[in-house]
C-alpha cells in the first residue's frame, strides 16, 4: 500500500467497534502490541515482496528515511526493499513463492540502531543482502560511558555440521583466554552462544571482546561482536567493559527481523554432480589428530587432560611428574604455497619433507613460558603439513610450571615425522 493510500468509512467503522468491544476485557496490553506490531512487519514484507516490475518497483526502491526509535519503543523502523522482477516459482509444483526482501546496509543500521539503549552513533558502515561479502552493519556507539564499537554479521551454515556446532561451542581454555562463555538450546531448537573474553590471546592490551552467537534449526547465523574500545584493534580502551551486557546482547542477537536478513541472502545454485568440480581433500578430523598425537606420545608421560577442535588441532597435557606441560598438534592440506619462506633455512630430508625447528617464547599471556615447534612439510601437490609444538606449562595463558617442556626437540621430532600421520593423508 503507497502513502498516499486512505481507509475507507468501513475501515473506520470497524475499528471503532473493535475498540468498543476491546473495553469490555482485561488482556495483557503490552503482548498485544508487541505481537500485533510483529504482524504488521510481516505483512509490511509480503505487502513489499509482491509488487512486480515497473514503476511500482521504482518507487519502493526509493522509499527510506523512517524515524529510528530508541530501544525501549520497539517498534521497528521501516526499511527500503526491492522487489524482484517476477515472483520465482516452485519448481516441482509450478505455483509461485514470495522471494524474500532485500535489505540495504542502511536498513540493517537502521534496525540495529532501533534496538540499541539509548546513545549517540558514529562511523556507520553496511553492507546490504546482495552483496559478494554478505550483509553486515557496524557502528561506534556511546551510552554515554564512552564508545564502543559494535558489528553484526550475517550468514547460513549447514544445520547439524561441524561448522554450527563450533559456531554453538564455547572455546577450549588452553586455546583461547576467555572470563565467561554460555551455550543454551533455546525453545525453538536454536542454539545460542554468549562469550566475554579478548581481543589479544596473549592479553598484551586490555580490549576485551564480547560476542552472541544465534544458529537456528534452520541455519541461520546471527553474530554480534561488542568491544570497550571505538575499534577492535589500533584503539585506546575507552571504558572498563563493552556496552551491551549479556542479557541485552541475548535480546539483540534473538531479535526476529536478523532471521529475515538471512533468509535475503541469495542463495548460490548448487552445481549437479557430473558438473561439479573435484573438491580438495576433506579437513582431518581432530579427534583423529588426537588419538594419533596420544599415540605417539613416550610411555613414561601421564596425559592428565585433552582436548582440540573439530578439525586439524588437538592437544595433550601431560604430566612426567616434574608439572603439567601442554603438547599440541595442527595437521592441515593445502599448506605447500609459501613453502619456501617457512621452512627457508630447515631441512630438506631424503623423501623430500622439509623440517624446521624452533624454541622462542610462548604465544599467549603466560609468564616465562617456552614453546618448542618441529614444523614439517610432506613432499607432493597435497601440501600434508604436521606442526607439533610443547610448552613448559599445562596452560599457555598461566605462567610456566618447569623449566623445560616435557618433550625434547629430539622426541618432537621423532613425532612429526612418524608414518602413523600418513594414515591421515
Amino acid at each position: 500500500m503507497l502513502e498516499n493510500d486512505r481507509q475507507d468509512p468501513f475501515e473506520d467503522r470497524l475499528g471503532a467497534a473493535l475498540r468498543d468491544a476491546g473495553d469490555g476485557f482485561q488482556a495483557d496490553r503490552a503482548a498485544l502490541v508487541t505481537a500485533g506490531r510483529a504482524r504488521g512487519r510481516r505483512a509490511l514484507l509480503r505487502r513489499r515482496t509482491a509488487v512486480v516490475g515497473g514503476v511500482a518497483g521504482v518507487a519502493l526502491a526509493g522509499v527510506g528515511g523512517a524515524l529510528v526509535l530508541p530501544a525501549d519503543d520497539q517498534a521497528a523502523p521501516a526499511r527500503s526493499t526491492a522487489a524482484s522482477a517476477g515472483a520465482p516459482k516452485d519448481t516441482q509444483n509450478g505455483t509461485a513463492t514470495a522471494a524474500a526482501a532485500a535489505f540495504t546496509g542502511d536498513d540493517l543500521l537502521r534496525e540495529l540502531k532501533g534496538l540499541l539503549p539509548r546513545g549517540t552513533y558514529g562511523e556507520e558502515s553496511g553492507r546490504g543482502s546482495d552483496h559478494q561479502l554478505g550483509p553486515a552493519a557496524r557502528l561506534v556507539y556511546d551510552d554515554g560511558a564512552g564508545a564502543a564499537a559494535i558489528g553484526m554479521g550475517f550468514a547460513r551454515v549447514e544445520p547439524g555440521s561441524a561448522q554450527a556446532r563450533q559456531l554453538a561451542a564455547c572455546p577450549d581454555h588452553n586455546v583461547t583466554p576467555y572470563d565467561d562463555c554460555t551455550s543454551d538450546r533455546l525453545p525453538d531448537g536454536s542454539t545460542l552462544r554468549l562469550y566475554q573474553g579478548y581481543e589479544y590471546p596473549d592479553l598484551r592490551v586490555d580490549t576485551k571482546l564480547w560476542t552472541a552467537d544465534l544458529v537456528t534449526a534452520e541455519g541461520q547465523h546471527v553474530s554480534v561482536s561488542e568491544w570497550n574500545a571505538p575499534a577492535e584493534k589500533g584503539a585506546p580502551v575507552s571504558r572498563d567493559e563493552p556496552p551491551l551486557s549479556t542479557e541485552r546482547l541475548r535480546t539483540l542477537v534473538t531479535a526476529g527481523v536478523w532471521r529475515e536478513v538471512v533468509d535475503s541472502i541469495p542463495k548460490s545454485p548448487k552445481p549437479s554432480r557430473s558438473t561439479a568440480p573435484r573438491t580438495e581433500r576433506p579437513e582431518v578430523s581432530g579427534k583423529s589428530v588426537g588419538d594419533t598425537l596420544a599415540a605417539l606420545l613416550p610411555g613414561r608421560l601421564d596425559v592428565v587432560a585433552r582436548g582440540g577442535q573439530e578439525s586439524e588441532y588437538a592437544y595433550v597435557v601431560v604430566d612426567d611428574g616434574k608439572g603439567r606441560s601442554l603438547v599440541q598438534v595442527n595437521v592441515q592440506y593445502g599448506m605447500a604455497d609459501g613453502a619456501g619462506q617457512v621452512y627457508a633455512g630447515g631441512e630438506i630430508l631424503p623423501d623430500g619433507t622439509r623440517l624446521v625447528t624452533r624454541q622462542e617464547p610462548g604465544e599467549k599471556a603466560g609468564s616465562g613460558v617456552v614453546m618448542w615447534t618441529v614444523d614439517t612439510l610432506r613432499p607432493g601437490p597435497a601440501g600434508f603439513r604436521v606442526v607439533i609444538s610443547a610448552f613448559n606449562t599445562g596452560d599457555q595463558n598461566k605462567d610456566a610450571a618447569r623449566d623445560a617442556p616435557a618433550l625434547t626437540m629430539e622426541q618432537l621430532r621423532k613425532i612429526a615425522l612418524s608414518g602413523e600421520w600418513d594414515a591421515l593423508r
